[in-house]
């Protein structure tokens, strides 16, 4: 299964950058760079919709289409890409680069 959230990206005044979803509750991310915050962001998400599947009743919200995001001037919205495998009843989740 392939899921894609929006996240929404900023620098701090130390020069690193921190990310959260609007869609998945306390889901953030953070990074020395953008890369590294994106990439975190994908683990991120990866685990929380993982632990979300752990019940057999969960519904996944729905993703925020980025043009109804508000951002604040110094923010950037980037789409991240997560891969859930179901192999045998066991979850092999597979954050994937975007393209």
């Amino acid at each position: 299964m392939k899921f894609i959230y929006p996240a929404v990206f900023e620098q701090t005044e130390d020069k690193k950058y921190k990310g959260y979803f609007p869609d998945l509750e306390a889901c953030y991310a953070s990074g020395d760079s953008m890369m590294d915050a994106i990439d975190d962001a994908r683990e991120a998400a990866a685990n929380w919709i993982g632990i979300e599947l752990e019940d057999p009743e969960a519904i996944l919200p729905m993703p925020t289409e980025a043009k109804d995001i508000i951002l604040k001037e110094n923010q950037a919205i980037s789409n991240i890409v997560v891969h859930v495998n179901v192999v045998g009843g066991w979850r092999e989740y597979q954050p994937v680069r975007p393209v």
